[in-house]
């Protein structure tokens, strides 16, 4: 089969397509055929390492999120059967098989179902951004572990960077839940995204004072904020969240300490939610990939530019050209085409 592999950490000239073996299944085990592979920043931040060159025994395929189908099963397997279309999560993570290769062996809980096999493209790029997402929306001691539709009724959700893959997710499975969701954004174009996503108002950070803007739509304050940046936005977070609101923080581009103001913080019993999915619990986990099931057979985590995020694709012998052009923060999702979806 062919993979896409890197023997050392660096830019992207250390990924090789290469041949090899296809992988055998073990009890409890599902083998996927990929036919796309989802590409998110941790993928190109694996790859690139802490900034020396880091070498390994055995090559690593990146990428962790991906769609394809059951190509075989394993003992014991009960919930998925050969041709199934099906969606993976966190592949690579702490494993050296990502989804940028024609094959890859998981776990049977690693392999979700997908409703329909149109949905692939909806499953390559629902892993790392939706389950975050999800995280991110249910973090207050307040709201549901899981979301449902209504769940968040009559809750308000303020999502900064509502154009991102993240942001565009939370949009997404806020409304599906009934929330009322402010999201911001930095232009015309990006404003245009986020309102086809679902978000209800939408603030252009750049012209506009966010902080005045989120208290005219929410006097009461916001309950939760989903947010993409914040050693920017923590001043106007601070202004806009509701008692006991919880503000969850999943990305930042700074290796710098976070200050955070102890005094408006603690007035307002706020709680500061740091989310890395790889790493909530497993009840967290599961709870997300249910909810994230369930609002993929609603229809409500839809991809493309008429719902809020571009697609923009390569084929698996670019995957160096798709990691750089995550890395350059293109806007929407970056996939790559790795089988034919007839070729079952």
């Amino acid at each position: 089969m062919k993979a896409v592999q890197y023997r050392r950490t660096g830019d992207s000239s250390v990924l090789e397509l290469v041949d090899k073996p296809v992988p055998e299944v073990s009890k409890g085990e599902v083998r996927v055929r990929i036919v796309v592979s989802g590409v998110n920043p941790t993928d190109w931040k694996s790859r690139a390492g802490s900034g020396s060159s880091d070498e390994f025994d055995t090559p690593k395929v990146p990428n962790q999120d991906g769609a394809g189908f059951v190509d075989a099963i394993g003992d014991d397997v009960e919930h998925v059967r050969v041709g199934d279309p099906v969606w993976v999560w966190d592949a690579a993570w702490q494993r050296d098989d990502g989804t940028a290769q024609e094959y890859v062996v998981l776990p049977e809980y690693q392999v979700v179902p997908l409703p329909d096999e149109a949905l692939l493209d909806v499953g390559a790029s629902v892993g790392i951004p939706a389950l975050t997402a999800h995280r991110a929306l249910t973090a207050s001691e307040t709201l549901p572990d899981r979301l449902t539709p209504a769940s968040l009724h009559g809750r308000t959700i303020l999502v900064t960077g509502g154009a991102g893959a993240v942001g565009h997710a939370a949009i997404q499975l806020a409304v599906w839940a009934g929330a009322t969701v402010i999201t911001t954004v930095s232009s015309d174009d990006k404003a245009a995204l986020a309102r086809a996503a679902g978000a209800h108002h939408i603030i252009n950070y750049r012209t506009e004072d966010v902080a005045a803007r989120v208290r005219d739509i929410a006097a009461g304050g916001v309950d939760v904020i989903v947010d993409v940046n914040p050693y920017a936005n923590l001043e106007a977070d601070l202004a806009v969240i509701a008692p006991s609101g919880t503000l969850s923080l999943y990305a930042t581009d700074s290796s710098e300490p976070l200050a955070v103001p102890f005094r408006e913080s603690m007035v307002k019993n706020i709680r500061f939610q740091f989310i890395l999915t790889y790493t909530t619990t497993s009840t967290q986990k599961q709870n997300a990939v249910d909810a994230v099931s369930d609002a993929i057979a609603d229809g409500a985590l839809a991809v493309g530019e008429e719902a809020g995020l571009p697609l923009h694709r390569f084929a698996l012998a670019e995957t160096a050209q798709a990691h750089d052009a995550v890395e350059n923060n293109t806007v929407g999702k970056v996939l790559i085409d790795v089988t034919q979806k007839e070729n079952r």
